[in-house]
């Protein structure tokens, strides 16, 4: 068969469904990721022992205040032990799929690296942003739901099933804003080319997330970190269903239109984007 005639075969191929491709495709990346992260085993054990005092101390910080208190904001000892788990849950979830990928997102367009991926036979903004799996983050998600277990086997409630899921949705529709917001802000990148500080500024912000909702006064700021910045939703909201102290399902629904809106919001950025954007050497 002559190079043109096998050419011709190839293009003639049926193409895999996108159902087969992609996950197929993260199964790669699953695997570069291991690969990566065991060639570096001190830096890795090194990082989930840093969270790990992280969180430590998180959960110190709550012990002192509450040495001087009975509650905060009607939120009890164990109440905002769980807060401050999940808090944290959310947070690592989001730092092994998505956190890397996205502050990469700069590097991508300054150095280049995005024009050859604009070429590649697959959505851009999948590989841009699933390219890259942080491991141990999954192993500091495993300790925030052992805290929130402790917190629940504390406060004698056992959860039941709905609430267990509702938990779990509310956590992914958390995980999505945060993931949908960062992206947005590394979006800029196509017009700035640097926005490290701005996206990892947006990081730092997890920490009003730990805080329980009551505990902020009405007015502008409560209003700018509940629906403009939602740190208050994306934890309070999920630990609420959890304990079954939800005030209304509106709530819980309110937070997944936000992680829609915001995934909308940035799909309609990163479009935008790409058409304006020319090439590195351009």
């Amino acid at each position: 068969m002559s190079m043109g005639e096998a050419r011709g075969h190839q293009t003639l191929e049926p193409r895999a469904p996108w159902w087969r491709r992609y996950p197929s495709l993260y199964g790669a990346l699953w695997r570069y990721s291991v690969t990566r992260e065991m060639q570096f085993k001190a830096n890795f054990l090194l990082w989930i022992v840093v969270e790990a005092m992280w969180f430590g101390l998180q959960l110190g910080f709550m012990s002192v205040i509450y040495g001087h208190t009975e509650d905060v904001a009607g939120w009890s000892r164990w109440q905002v032990i769980l807060l401050v788990g999940c808090s944290h849950f959310i947070q690592q979830v989001f730092t092994a799929f998505f956190l890397t990928n996205v502050s990469d997102i700069s590097e991508h367009i300054r150095t280049g690296r995005l024009d050859f991926m604009l070429l590649l036979p697959v959505n851009t903004r999948f590989l841009v942003s699933f390219r890259k799996v942080d491991l141990g983050a999954f192993v500091n998600a495993m300790s925030a739901l052992a805290v929130i277990g402790w917190a629940l086997r504390n406060l004698g409630h056992l959860p039941g099933p709905w609430e267990v899921a509702a938990f779990a949705l509310l956590c992914g529709c958390g995980v999505v804003v945060h993931y949908s917001l960062m992206f947005m802000l590394a979006s800029v990148a196509f017009w700035t080319v640097r926005i490290q500080g701005a996206v990892w500024g947006y990081y730092n912000l997890f920490n009003i997330a730990r805080i329980p909702e009551g505990a902020f006064p009405h007015g502008w700021f409560r209003r700018v970190f509940t629906w403009v910045l939602p740190m208050i939703l994306v934890s309070n909201v999920p630990s609420m269903a959890l304990l079954g102290t939800m005030r209304s399902p509106w709530m819980g629904v309110s937070l997944a239109a936000l992680a829609l809106a915001c995934l909308a919001a940035s799909e309609a950025l990163w479009r935008l984007a790409l058409r304006r954007y020319a090439s590195a050497s351009a």
